[in-house]
């Protein structure tokens, strides 16, 4: 409020009154509420302010109307005048200039915040005084006052400041209103658009008995295609909020009308926003249903629309994922981690047979009590897997801590005779049927390159179970890397497949039943040339990001559907393309686990590492991730090719540097002391000469990592031999940022405890001490700043205690005031930042 410039015109004896010729073209710092001072009219300042709020001159209401939050700090002591103040407020609500309007609302939000943190009756005075005028003013015939009246309500909600009774019987009749049929075009449109805003903001139950019909309504509206189109790209917001039973019930058959809209424009719209419809459905509806309907989108008429379809479709495929079977989920943040295993399960969660166990598909009357394996352990119920109901859509987010699904499984059976007994057809897959047969041996014998003949004989033993999709899915991923024609055709044949009349010009990869097979054979066509000219340009780019999300919905055992398709994304002639896979193939390399990773994924990671520098940054923000994941004999290959990151396509690109000191400073927990001695010092050493300050600074933290892992591991000679490295290079360095990188270093070692401070005092203390005469001011700093804080705290040892103190006592007295401060300094005070001085 203080930059604006403040007069009143009502004629030159006000301006006199309150000195503003005085500041003739500075009067910029003028307090807003000056007219409240006292002048010549004999006026309390309540009386100022009725005489300014409606004065005849405009531009007087207009000032009173910014000032309005001012004004209201100016009388808040007093309840009456507050009062007072708040029914001028809402009689300035029916000026009949709209600029007036205008400037009232746009102050309604701040004193709303106002009131809310000083008035303890601010939901009485709120709903009393300005709910009425934001409700008013969204049907106000001026277009900029109900704009800013729309802007205002949403501010408000996102604040929390319109309470549950005020929204159900003020803010949601007036909309009703306006999307009622006969309402005004231009009406109707604002409207329902701020009605689609609101609904995120909406309890459930208020959605659902206030708004939900009339959207429903609103999809069908015939005459105008913006309340059409309005209602197409918030489709999805609807269907979150209100769930999946009113989802299949009211919105999907307006949500088919909406896909198959004359406009372009509309069904583009349904084509964005699918995956989130898609949410909010049971898995069947979902299968029989959308897919068809996205199908129709991706081979629409308009290029845009399947621009759109294509862009979402790896995002809709991902909405078939199934943690349970996948064992794995994203958390809120991003982060992707393994669903909880079974207690009874050594292997991992992300082998196919225990993720398999861990998921049922058996009949839907499931008995009343958790069934009991053979061994007596009971099985865990869909529930603890997913963290919700059992009827629930298997894509909701499973437990965040990885105990909660663990608790579910942890009780112990009860007595009851029921539960105690076990049945010897009890199968974890599906409940109680045949057991599979153990066909351990043949799968050995499969290992070995055994002749088709053998293989037969294993597919033999599986016909009574193939009708199971998951003894499917088991048979196919345990036959990867066999002849995939000679596989095919034994597999059609114990499916019942009618193989004679299968061709493909390549061998064709084993079927998958995840998701419907079209959606996955447009998905995979997404990296044809031909695409990209009747599409997108770019079609290959969204392929790419959305791969981890689809391979994760496949699962591990359908990963050949994916595979050459991985691989032409990670050839494509567009960086961009092979960028966005360096990016996420840490994430890819989770969901295939070892062998698969081993075998198809570092390969590609090796070829990246030799890309263009825009590819290896990808790799670079998660070497961490992507080598954790290794094993530790192929992680170690890679200590090789870390220098190879020191060369760039351009020097000037430190980030890329900057961003591989702090790599390093993670994976150095990856390898032993021994490795990390003879390879990562070195690269560490070199990133602290950088050009580049910023390179340089966190590069002495890699350093202080360094030094910390050989003690931690007790390789004290190796950590004496690089104490010995730093005191040359830094210590005695003959440019003084080197030496103040030296005391920069020092601190942090004791800091970290990286060594024991006896060690400290005898190899390291003496050089620092050395430095508190250096003849650079910005060395001494360093050192004092490091003696005073962090050395003189953890008591060095009273070898070196006169010495220490006598140091500190000589640069509390140097010439340098900077020097003097950081000696002198208290270590529990605030710390000045010494970022300045570096």
């Amino acid at each position: 409020m203080a930059g604006l410039s403040l007069y009143f015109e009502d004629g030159h004896d006000d301006l006199d009154d309150f000195g503003f010729d005085d500041y003739g073209s500075e009067c910029d710092g003028i307090r807003i509420t000056a007219f409240l001072d006292a002048g010549q009219d004999n006026l309390t300042p309540l009386g100022r302010l009725e005489k300014y709020a409606f004065s005849e001159n405009v531009f007087n209401r207009q000032i009173v109307a910014r000032g309005l939050l001012d004004v209201l700090r100016e009388f808040s002591d007093n309840e009456n005048d507050f009062i007072s103040v708040m029914e001028t407020v809402a009689r300035m609500s029916e000026d009949g200039e709209p600029t007036v309007r205008a400037e009232l609302m746009e102050q309604v939000p701040n004193i709303a915040m106002f009131l809310h943190e000083s008035q303890p009756n601010f939901p009485a005075v709120f709903s009393r005084y300005l709910v009425p005028i934001v409700v008013r003013y969204l049907t106000d015939p001026n277009n900029q006052v109900r704009k800013t009246s729309q802007a205002a309500l949403l501010v408000l909600l996102e604040q929390g400041l319109i309470c549950k009774g005020d929204m159900e019987t003020k803010v949601c009749p007036v909309l009703l209103d306006l999307t009622e049929l006969s309402s005004d075009d231009d009406y109707k449109i604002e409207a329902v658009a701020i009605m689609c805003k609101l609904v995120t903001m909406l309890s459930k139950d208020t959605v659902e008995h206030l708004l939900l019909l009339r959207f429903c309504e609103l999809c069908s509206d015939a005459r105008l295609f913006q309340v059409r189109k309005v209602c197409a790209a918030n489709f999805g917001e609807f269907c979150s909020i209100v769930g999946q039973d009113a989802t299949e019930k009211l919105l999907m058959s307006k949500f088919f009308d909406l896909c198959s809209d004359s406009l372009w424009g509309i069904r583009k719209a349904c084509a964005e926003c699918f995956m989130i419809v898609s949410n909010s459905t049971s898995p069947g509806v979902r299968r029989t249903k959308l897919s068809p309907l996205f199908i129709s989108l991706i081979s629409d008429q308009s290029r845009w629309v399947r621009q759109a379809a294509f862009q979402s479709l790896g995002r809709f495929i991902s909405t078939f994922a199934n943690p349970s079977s996948t064992g794995l989920y994203f958390k809120e943040d991003g982060t992707l981690l393994e669903v909880p295993r079974c207690p009874f399960d050594r292997e991992s969660p992300l082998s196919i047979e225990s993720s398999m166990r861990c998921s049922f598909n058996g009949p839907t009357e499931r008995p009343s009590h958790p069934p009991i394996n053979q061994d007596g352990r009971s099985t865990p119920t869909l529930e603890c897997m997913s963290g919700g109901d059992s009827g629930s859509d298997y894509t909701n987010t499973p437990p965040r801590d990885r105990h909660e699904g663990l608790e579910c499984n942890n009780n112990p059976p009860t007595n009851n005779e029921e539960t105690e007994q076990t049945d010897e057809n009890f199968n974890s897959f599906h409940y109680w049927r045949p057991p599979l047969p153990d066909i351990s041996e043949e799968l050995e014998m499969l290992k070995d390159q055994v002749p088709l003949s053998q293989i037969k004989k294993v597919l033999d033993c599986l016909q009574p179970h193939m009708d199971d999709p998951d003894a499917q899915a088991i048979t196919a991923s345990s036959l990867l890397g066999y002849d995939a024609t000679s596989l095919a055709h034994l597999y059609f044949g114990m499916t019942g497949f009618n193989h004679s009349s299968y061709s493909c010009p390549s061998p064709h990869p084993l079927p998958q039943n995840v998701i419907p097979q079209q959606l996955l054979d447009q998905y995979l066509s997404m990296t044809d040339p031909a695409r990209a000219q009747t599409v997108d340009t770019e079609i290959a780019k969204h392929c790419a990001f959305s791969l981890p999300g689809v391979a994760l919905t496949l699962g591990q055992q359908n990963w050949h559907c994916l595979k050459d398709t991985y691989e032409t994304l990670a050839t494509d002639v567009q960086w961009k393309v092979r960028r966005t896979l360096a990016f996420s193939i840490h994430e890819l390399a989770v969901i295939l686990g070892d062998q698969l990773t081993a075998a198809d994924l570092v390969p590609i990671f090796n070829g990246f590492l030799k890309d263009l520098d825009e590819v290896r940054i990808g790799v670079l923000k998660h070497l961490y991730d992507f080598l954790k994941l290794l094993h530790a004999e192929k992680r170690r290959e890679y200590l090789y090719q870390l220098q190879e990151f020191m060369v760039t396509d351009n020097s000037r690109n430190w980030r890329f540097r900057y961003e591989l000191a702090e790599q390093l400073i993670l994976i150095i927990e990856l390898y032993s002391h021994y490795d990390v001695y003879d390879y990562l010092r070195q690269i560490a050493l070199t990133l602290c000469s950088d050009k580049v300050s910023e390179v340089r600074w966190i590069s002495y933290k890699l350093v202080v990592e360094i030094l910390q892992k050989m003690y931690a591991c007790g390789a004290h000679d190796l950590g004496l031999n690089f104490i010995n490295e730093l005191i040359v290079r830094f210590c005695h360095c003959p440019k003084w940022v080197g030496r103040q990188a030296f005391a920069f270093i020092c601190q942090a070692i004791v800091e970290e405890d990286c060594m024991p401070m006896d060690q400290f005092a005898q190899h390291l203390l003496p050089s620092l001490l050395s430095l508190s005469s250096d003849p650079v001011a910005n060395v001494r700093v360093l050192v004092a700043k490091a003696l005073r804080q962090s050395v003189m705290e953890k008591e060095p040892g009273s070898a070196y205690s006169d010495e220490l103190e006598e140091t500190v006592m000589a640069l509390q007295a140097d010439k340098d005031r900077d020097v003097r401060f950081f000696a002198s300094q208290d270590p529990n005070m605030t710390l000045m930042d010494t970022a300045a001085l570096i």
